[in-house]
């Protein structure tokens, strides 16, 4: 938009307050000052001054995160050392770690011939040789947990209440200014350098033209600009589009996890710190976790992969069944809930790497690729990238060395490429290949790659999302005929309703049977547990780059996968329709379509831009 901007000069500009970010201006406080208070590194406007460090987040509170953690801590203790779980809250260590597989004991989960056998000889077995081996609850716990899965002395916390404190420690010392409720549209990038960053404007309409009270998004120009945005953030993609990728990284791997905090039933045994970890069920695809927190609470939920090759694969209604399974709803039963949200997870691991510095440029935490995918942790990789570029920084700045991209190779990229998260990110590279080829395949590489050190796995040919979806009737071929598909789709856009719900309940799948407590409808997570706004005044963050592609589109996993239910039918045809007082910024549709960009296969039609507001919660 060809506009007058207002510029404001800093000497260093953040972009996004997560973990990463929280590593990054922790460390960097710290260094920019001596005992005395006295700057050690000089602001380049404002000589006699410690630098001015600004930090941008789109949430409305820098605890609006959405994540229940377990972690090692290996990076988070080092910059606490001593660190006191007490003094934060819904923070314990963890105490005792479960993993266990669950059986389907509906009979309705998509399980392959092998999994059914070896349901059936779990059942048997446990039947002839009693308590012998540990199956109960229709689960089976792991008597063995392997140690790149462990977090033995770690901890397990609200990520949304370590962030308030981390953010709370870094605003006190008086270094940095964070600035949550303000949503960065993209970077500035001139001659091949990024020299800053533009905020969104303001007093626009749903499309982005001016409208009453409009006031363009500010320039913020910075020698360097920190790139902490996460996986789905548009300054980190805007940059990629503008950079590239290295040769031969991708981000073709996603998963997303739908969450809930609840406070768990009097009659509930589990202890503080106790983690459980669970595979097999609703499908084989989707993984469960259970996080006990203080004061009988606790952060729960499931990750429904990329790689589940399902068209309507809705997180909210497999979480639900996931949660009623018998090994957890002895546990839940009674509880109630608190918090509800979700988050995308980029999980291609090293090989979603982008390029990690430029001239004027760096990139930390998950956006960067940093999430190590066989041991299932990014909390602290991305803490552990913050520290190692304050690190460099600091180290730049004392010799009076410019952020070109020469210079923080040498001082970032090569700590980053040193140190544990670099020797663990190379182990897991490959791990999960196998789950491109199907479930059991993606076990047996995980194990593989775990326990040669990543020397050993599965092999796997990694496909772009669109090109591994499915069309519903295939998918369902075995399970509904198509008559029936094509029936379901007529009443279902009739009434302007997704087709999950139809369609699940027709492949056997029992209806939900709604507590008004924990188990509510979509729409009352959104209202009781999730909080969401959409501040007034910014344009639509979630666009169709080709509406014509939508309208031809039968698939529609854009819907179907939505968190919030902010993407619906649109009963006049063509793309479908987007609420963003809806939308929770889970970023799922983004890789959540069947249909490839029209300039560009690596992604998909849909587009994700800069918002505001979101989720209203501290807890998850």
């Amino acid at each position: 938009m060809d506009v007058e901007r207002q510029v404001m000069e800093a000497d260093i500009v953040c972009v996004g307050f997560g973990p990463a970010m929280g590593g990054f201006l922790t460390t960097l406080c710290r260094g920019l000052v001596d005992g005395e208070g006295a700057p050690v590194v000089e602001s380049a406007a404002m000589p006699g001054l410690p630098p001015q460090v600004i930090c941008y987040e789109r949430a409305d509170d820098i605890g609006f995160g959405v994540s229940g953690v377990v972690t090692r801590g290996r990076g988070i203790k080092a910059s606490f050392p001593g660190f006191d779980p007490a003094s934060v809250p819904m923070c314990t260590r963890v105490k005792e770690e479960k993993v266990a597989y669950l059986l389907d004991p509906i009979g309705v989960s998509r399980r392959s011939k092998i999994m059914r056998l070896k349901d059936r000889a779990i059942r048997a077995a446990a039947k002839g040789l009693g308590k012998r081996i540990p199956y109960a609850h229709e689960a089976v716990e792991l008597p063995y947990i392997p140690p790149f899965l462990a977090k033995h002395d770690g901890f397990t916390f609200s990520l949304g209440q370590f962030n308030q404190w981390v953010g709370s420690e870094i605003m006190g010392s008086g270094l940095a200014q964070i600035w949550p409720s303000t949503p960065v549209a993209g970077p500035l990038i001139e001659d091949g350098a990024v020299v800053g960053v533009r905020l969104a404007d303001q007093g626009v309409d749903k499309t982005g033209a001016p409208d009453a009270g409009f006031m363009p998004g500010l320039d913020v120009r910075a020698a360097l600009t920190v790139v902490g945005d996460g996986p789905v953030g548009p300054v980190g993609r805007a940059i990629d589009d503008a950079f590239g990728m290295p040769a031969g990284n991708h981000r073709r791997e996603w998963a997303v996890g739908m969450k809930m905090v609840v406070d768990l039933p009097e009659a509930c045994e589990l202890a503080e710190g106790t983690v459980l970890h669970t595979f097999g069920y609703p499908e084989p695809e989707i993984f469960g976790f259970l996080y006990v927190l203080p004061e009988r609470v606790a952060s729960l939920g499931v990750f429904v992969p990329s790689w589940f090759d399902n068209p309507v694969r809705t997180a909210y209604r497999y979480m639900q069944h996931w949660m009623r399974h018998p090994y957890l709803w002895r546990h839940l039963d009674g509880g109630r809930l608190r918090s509800w949200g979700a988050k995308s997870l980029q999980e291609s691991g090293r090989r979603g790497e982008p390029h990690l510095v430029g001239d004027g440029y760096a990139r930390i935490g998950e956006g960067s690729g940093s999430t190590n995918v066989l041991t299932g942790s990014g909390v602290d990789e991305a803490w552990t990238t913050g520290v190692q570029l304050a690190e460099g920084v600091l180290e730049l700045a004392k010799a009076g060395k410019p952020y070109t991209r020469e210079n923080l190779q040498a001082a970032y990229v090569a700590r980053r490429r040193a140190s544990w998260v670099e020797a663990e990110a190379k182990v897991a590279e490959k791990a999960r290949d196998g789950f491109t080829e199907g479930f059991l395949q993606g076990l047996m590489g995980m194990g593989l790659a775990g326990f040669t050190k990543g020397k050993v796995y599965w092999p796997g040919v990694s496909r772009r999302v669109h090109e591994r979806i499915p069309s519903v009737e295939r998918y369902f071929r075995d399970r509904i005929p198509t008559v029936e598909i094509a029936a379901i789709r007529a009443e279902c856009a009739k009434k302007g309703l997704s087709l999950h719900d139809a369609l699940m309940d027709r492949a056997g799948w029992p209806p939900i049977g709604y507590d008004g407590q924990l188990l509510v409808s979509h729409q009352d997570a959104l209202l009781l547990g999730g909080k969401v706004q959409a501040n007034p005044g910014y344009g639509d963050h979630v666009v169709f780059a080709d509406p014509a592609v939508c309208a031809t589109c039968r698939e529609k996993v854009c819907i179907e996968a939505c968190s919030g239910q902010a993407i619906t039918v649109n009963p006049e045809g063509g793309a479908p329709l987007f609420d963003r007082e809806k939308c929770v910024h889970c970023g799922a549709c983004l890789w959540n379509c069947s249909k490839p960009h029209p300039r560009d296969p690596e992604k998909t039609n849909v587009e994700f831009s800069a918002g505001s507001g979101g989720l209203h919660s501290v807890e998850n």
